[in-house]
């Protein structure tokens, strides 16, 4: 009978939901890299690359919590590309989801879109909008 007493766990004494989960290291071979490639916008001057680096750094969260990089994740710039190299598990859609924040807090999400352009790498392009078959049309209605 004394197995049995040991399997029983005390009631009331349930564990946190989220509370000591540790973030998960990857091995040196399972590194995440993720490219955002920024060469149209900083080309034309209507993007700051330094500062797309910064608004990142300060916004992405390990763990929980915002700078939070340690030896986990690791962010360098290359003239228009920003290369994000991570240890724990790092989502592609979350950087997705900041690089949309940024445009939106500079006004630039009406002009440009976040395009996965590789299944490493984000691009950000230009909206293809065609006024000239709309401006030949308006004029044949004159």
């Amino acid at each position: 009978m004394a197995p049995k007493a040991k399997a029983a766990k005390k009631p009331g004494k349930q564990q946190l939901k989220g509370k000591g989960k540790a973030v998960k290291k990857l091995g040196k071979k399972n590194q995440i890299k993720l490219f955002i490639d920024c060469t149209h916008p900083v080309e034309d001057g209507i993007m700051n690359c330094a500062d797309f680096e910064k608004y990142l750094h300060e916004r992405i969260k390990v763990g929980g919590k915002t700078n939070n990089f340690g030896k986990e994740l690791t962010m360098e710039r290359q003239k228009t590309k920003i290369a994000l190299t991570s240890d724990v598990p790092f989502s592609k859609r979350y950087l997705k989801y900041l690089t949309k924040k940024y445009l939106k807090k500079n006004n630039l999400r009406d002009w440009l879109r976040v395009v996965a352009s590789a299944k490493d790498s984000y691009e950000l392009r230009y909206f293809q909008i065609n006024n000239e078959e709309s401006e030949d049309e308006d004029e044949d209605a004159e």
